[in-house]
């Protein structure tokens, strides 16, 4: 089978494979024993610029779960890491920022970096080796979206509302701006690294959009949304928590081949709003990971019969593994979608 006949690739397209393809956001790493034992001793963002390390991790859950795509280990500072900007992955807690950008003079500060002038020697390596191992299974390539990224460098670390940063696009939008379009270019210029290295398909994560109201989601985001991805020159997949007001904007245009819905909107209602040039990806809720078999798999056959409602599905979760779930359980997730 040739790469571009992939069941991922082709449900992207708007075909329908005889196999429905299924991969889990945050499959690589969190869950697995054999991730944990390689991590020891290992910080995070350290591991993600290990090629060999990172090469590793992304193709663990293949190799377990058999699952119909390697979506590339990393995390979504690790651009802004590259840039110099100084982070850190706080155990339990995510990512924190020593210097929070929230004045017309930080911003100034940050974007004076040059997005260019990234370094992506090691993420190229690492997505190099999984591609040439895989062949013709796809690596999906992923970049944290401008608005998630913009609300951790504002806050200066995870936060739940995400006040500071809404803030920031009515108090000044013109560096609200600034900062967004700066993001966009960061967040391309690492979706085209990994492109260039062996990614079939990007993914642009927007874990945070759902703090947003429709109105600022159209005009402070979208464009820059846009911008990270429009013309990337593969497959596109957009994903977003809690977007189901807006979720025909999470489209941007029709440049979303793809769009992830999360656990609370039903896929046929999903398929609805974005309409018949849209594929769908979602939407097991992670939640349910936990339940007794039967309980899950009458779900999962549920999101796989809403999920014919629109022109092409991916099988997913509706946000990430939780690290507690039971590895068996993935397993046997694909093992029925692959089935049924």
């Amino acid at each position: 089978m040739a790469l571009s006949d992939a069941p991922l690739l082709r449900a992207l397209t708007g075909d329908r494979p005889d196999t429905t393809p299924v991969w889990f956001m945050r499959q690589a790493g969190r869950s697995l024993p054999e991730y944990r034992e390689l991590r020891v001793g290992t910080r995070m963002l350290d591991a993600c610029l290990t090629p060999d390390l990172a090469a590793e991790i992304t193709l663990q859950p293949v190799r377990r779960h058999g699952v119909d795509a390697a979506v590339f280990f990393s995390d979504i500072v690790i651009p802004l890491r590259l840039a110099g900007v100084e982070v850190e992955i706080e155990p339990g807690r995510g990512p924190v920022f020593a210097n929070p950008v929230r004045t017309r003079a930080d911003v100034e500060r940050i974007t004076a970096i040059d997005p260019e002038s990234l370094d992506g020697t090691a993420i190229a390596e690492a997505v190099g080796i999984v591609a040439a191992e895989l062949g013709d299974t796809p690596v999906i390539g992923f970049a944290g979206a401008p608005f998630t990224l913009a609300a951790y460098l504002v806050e200066g670390g995870p936060s739940k509302e995400h006040l500071r940063a809404r803030g920031m696009m009515h108090a000044d939008p013109d560096a609200w701006h600034r900062l967004a379009g700066w993001l966009a270019r960061v967040s391309r210029r690492f979706l085209e690294t990994q492109r260039d290295a062996g990614a079939a398909v990007v993914q642009l994560f927007d874990s945070w959009a759902g703090s947003l109201s429709p109105a600022d989601y159209r005009t402070f985001v979208a464009p820059h949304s846009t911008a990270a991805l429009d013309g990337i020159g593969v497959p596109t997949i957009h994903f977003g928590v809690g977007t189901g007001p807006f979720l025909a904007d999470m489209r941007l245009g029709g440049i979303a081949d793809g769009v992830g819905v999360d656990w609370r909107l039903p896929l046929d209602e999903a398929a609805a709003i974005l309409g018949p040039d849209t594929s769908v990806q979602g939407n097991i809720d992670p939640a349910l990971l936990g339940a007794p078999w039967p309980v899950l798999e009458a779900h999962v056959r549920d999101v796989l019969e809403r999920g014919r409602a629109a022109r092409g599905h991916i099988v997913n979760l509706g946000h990430g593994v939780p690290p507690e779930t039971d590895p068996d359980q993935l397993t046997r997730i694909v093992e029925l979608v692959h089935g049924a």
